[in-house]
């Protein structure tokens, strides 16, 4: 199909007055993918953030993507069997593999898209350019970051909080299974309390999952907040970038949370 310069409505300069965030880094795991099957893509989970991510896009927002590719290849389980760094770079190609299926996805909804590899693969892919990245969101494409940071021993939540500073995101928002942050896993007890909101150094201190070390570091010192939410659950991105309280917010203001009544 042809492009034309100015399709969709977050290529203007003026902000639309209903949104809390107007560019954001939405990281998915390669499990989001997966829906009820239990290896690679579920179409029809595929089909519903395309539809979500298009419904933001169109609202005005800015959105840049890091996926996992967990669902078909997560180098740190192989690597028992072979090199951690062999297995770690088979990961990085997992997350081509799902980047490309999403942005099928997008397209085939009449959303486009540019896909930025850390690696080179010139037919399928551009090469992460940070400026070329600003310059796509600016001009209303979806910007999907594959293959990680490009290297071994990071993994792709560190490569989403690298990309979110690298394009100056306002908030990074992490898509899961689940409705946010709880004092437990929620899937093995159902007396798991949810965070509405949680400091930083909270999370550190209950050791709770949020994102790796590594990527939680670099959110750290660069005060950048990060919202964990149900990816699953129709409208909920829209929602967020309306500033609607969905899932859990960890922020950096120093004031220690409590769960959710």
């Amino acid at each position: 199909m042809k492009e034309e310069t100015s399709h969709m409505p977050n290529g203007s300069t003026e902000r639309n007055p209903s949104l809390r965030y107007r560019r954001v880094l939405l990281k998915l795991s390669g499990e989001a993918l997966l829906g009820s099957k239990a290896y690679g893509i579920d179409a029809e989970m595929l089909s519903l953030y395309a539809t979500e991510i298009k419904q933001v896009v169109e609202a005005g927002v800015e959105i840049a993507i890091v996926i996992g590719g967990g669902n078909i290849f997560r180098g740190v389980n192989a690597s028992a069997g072979m090199t951690r760094a062999h297995a770690d770079y088979m990961g990085m190609l997992a997350t081509m593999i799902n980047a490309m299926a999403l942005q099928d996805a997008l397209e085939q909804t009449g959303v486009w898209t540019r896909l930025q590899s850390s690696i080179k693969m010139e037919e399928i892919a551009e090469p992460f350019i940070r400026r070329r990245a600003i310059r796509h969101l600016e001009k209303g494409r979806v910007v999907i970051f594959g293959a990680g940071t490009g290297n071994p021993y990071f993994t792709t939540d560190t490569a989403a909080a690298l990309r979110a500073l690298e394009i100056d995101a306002e908030v990074i928002l992490k898509g899961t299974r689940v409705d946010g942050i709880f004092t437990a896993a929620p899937e093995k007890d159902p007396t798991a309390e949810r965070f509405e909101t949680i400091y930083g150094d909270e999370v550190i201190r209950r050791g709770l999952r949020v994102m790796d070390l590594t990527a939680f570091t670099l959110c750290q010192e660069s005060r950048k907040p990060i919202i964990v939410f149900n990816m699953k659950t129709s409208g909920n991105l829209m929602r967020i970038v309306r500033g609607e309280p969905i899932g859990t917010l960890v922020h950096w203001n120093g004031t220690e949370a409590e769960p959710a009544r």
